[in-house]
């Protein structure tokens, strides 16, 4: 039989629905709500930048609408998440810690993360970390005196911010908590009580599988050399895992207008029983799942896309922390914005589009819509618009305020 044949848009839509980006939220959020989009990714990327939102904040914004912020660190205090090198630093489900367990284990081989030599070094002053924690519960890196002509920087950590991410990265301390979104480190025999490796412990190649699995329910619909990135894994031997699947039902092949041919996870496959429409437009972090593989962005979207807030300044092209635009369907641009926090106010500061990106009242009205609710979620009255294509500027203006909600 032929594999079934998909237009470019329809599998696009089909990744979207997969990830909770198809079409806008129908009610308020609840809480459990946010627990069962962080599944449907399997990971919740962290970073700390503020310009606009924290990157997890905003990628659930994206898929929830306006929800408590507080809810994410209520998750991860009553132990629904956990937090641990995936992609990269993830909140993720803490059923899927076993998945990861054997990366704890093995701490010497994730690279930067941990230093052999530095717990040699200072193994009687971590002994006495350790202990300090026992006795009197977690603690912050805030918490340490930071020695005097310190210079700030990842690259120039304090000594206990170290020693912390050390033992994080070994897996002996975990985040039991965040306080003004810093860590709360804690003995990870009390964080998981439950947790015994002779009894729960995965193999690493099933764990490995097991992500493998995971990523590929993520994306809905993927190539084969897609899968590996999303849990940062190496040294896949997809020649014989693809075919097993196939076998098994778990994934079925497509052929995809201008791709060739791909691959179907099954739940996806019931999801083109019905014509799927797009309709969502939101703002995305550039670490959403969507976007985070740029090659895999670039291929399926259209959408060269760089973070740029590593890069010189006058060598950005675009701007220091630029947020993909999706629109029904489709990634049609990327705007630089700063949410001023004490004038209460989005500051738009340029707004690019792709170049066949054709500027309606439709795309206009749904762009505003789309820039008030996240405005309004981060505590904004007003949204100024500094410099975006002629035709938007003629129909949006410099900006407007924001309709107190009924």
């Amino acid at each position: 039989m032929a594999p079934l044949a998909l237009s470019r848009q329809t599998a696009r839509n089909v990744h979207l629905a997969t990830q909770g980006l198809l079409n806008p939220p129908k009610r308020k959020a609840g809480f459990n709500d946010l627990l069962a989009v962080i599944k449907r990714m399997s990971l919740l990327q962290i970073d700390t930048i503020n310009v606009v939102a924290r990157s997890p904040y905003l990628v659930l914004f994206s898929r929830l609408g306006d929800y408590p912020q507080a809810w994410l660190e209520q998750a991860l205090a009553n132990g629904s998440l956990f937090e641990y090198w995936a992609h990269e630093a993830c909140f993720i489900p803490t059923e899927d810690y076993p998945l990861l367990r054997h990366r704890m284990l093995q701490p010497e081989k994730m690279g930067w993360k941990y230093s052999a030599e530095w717990m040699q070094q200072h193994a009687d002053e971590i002994a006495s970390l350790l202990q300090h924690i026992a006795e009197k519960g977690p603690v912050r890196s805030a918490d340490f005196m930071t020695a005097p002509g310190h210079q700030p920087g990842w690259w120039a950590w304090k000594p206990y911010k170290r020693h912390l991410e050390n033992l994080f990265t070994a897996g002996e301390l975990m985040v039991s908590g965040r306080r003004n979104f810093q860590r709360l480190y804690d003995l990870r025999q009390r964080v998981m009580p439950q947790w015994d490796d002779a009894l729960h412990m995965l193999s690493e190649p099933a764990a490995r599988e097991q992500m493998l699995r995971n990523s590929a329910a993520s994306l809905g619909i993927f190539r084969a050399e897609w899968l590996p990135d999303y849990y940062r894994l190496k040294q896949v031997a997809l020649k014989e895992l693809v075919p097993r699947w196939q076998e098994e039902g778990f994934i079925v092949p497509v052929t995809v207008e201008k791709m060739g041919v791909m691959w179907l996870h099954h739940d996806a496959l019931a999801r083109l029983e019905k014509p799927l429409s797009a309709s969502h437009t939101a703002l995305l972090s550039p670490f959403d799942p969507v976007v985070w593989d740029r090659r895999r962005a670039e291929a399926l979207f259209d959408f060269s896309y760089r973070l740029e807030c590593y890069t010189p300044a006058a060598k950005r092209q675009y701007g220091y922390f630029t947020l993909p635009l999706l629109h029904r369907g489709a990634l049609k641009g990327r705007l630089d914005a700063k949410m001023l926090r004490r004038e209460r106010c989005l500051q738009v500061n340029q707004l690019w589009l792709e170049e066949k990106t054709r500027v309606s009242a439709g795309f206009a009205a749904d762009l505003q819509r789309a820039l008030s609710r996240f405005a309004r979620w981060q505590g904004a009255e007003r949204v100024i618009l500094r410099q975006a294509p002629g035709e938007l500027m003629r129909i949006l203006g410099a900006g407007w305020q924001l309709a107190e909600q009924a």
